[in-house]
C-alpha cells in the first residue's frame, strides 16, 4: 500500500491538537498546537546531526501541507 507523504490526524482525547503524520523517512508526528515532534525512528549520533538540518525543512513542509488542506476545506 502506498501512503501520501503527509496525513492529517485528530483524536478526541486531544480536542485542540492537530496532528500531521510524515510517512516517509524520517517518519514523525507533529502536533501543530504546540509544535511538539515525536520521531518514529531510532537515530544514531551521526543521523542526529543530519536530522537537525533536515528537520526544519520537514516541519515547514508539514505546516505548508496543513495550510493547503485547510484552504481546500474553506473553498
Amino acid at each position: 500500500m502506498e501512503f501520501p507523504k503527509f496525513i492529517l490526524g485528530d483524536n478526541t482525547d486531544y480536542p485542540t491538537a492537530i496532528f500531521v503524520v510524515h510517512t516517509e523517512y524520517p517518519r514523525f508526528i507533529i502536533n501543530l498546537e504546540n509544535d511538539e515532534v515525536e520521531w518514529l525512528e531510532d537515530f544514531s549520533k551521526e543521523d542526529e546531526e543530519e536530522l537537525e538540518t533536515e528537520a526544519e525543512s520537514l516541519i515547514e513542509q508539514a505546516n505548508t501541507f496543513y495550510d493547503r488542506e485547510v484552504s481546500r476545506y474553506e473553498d
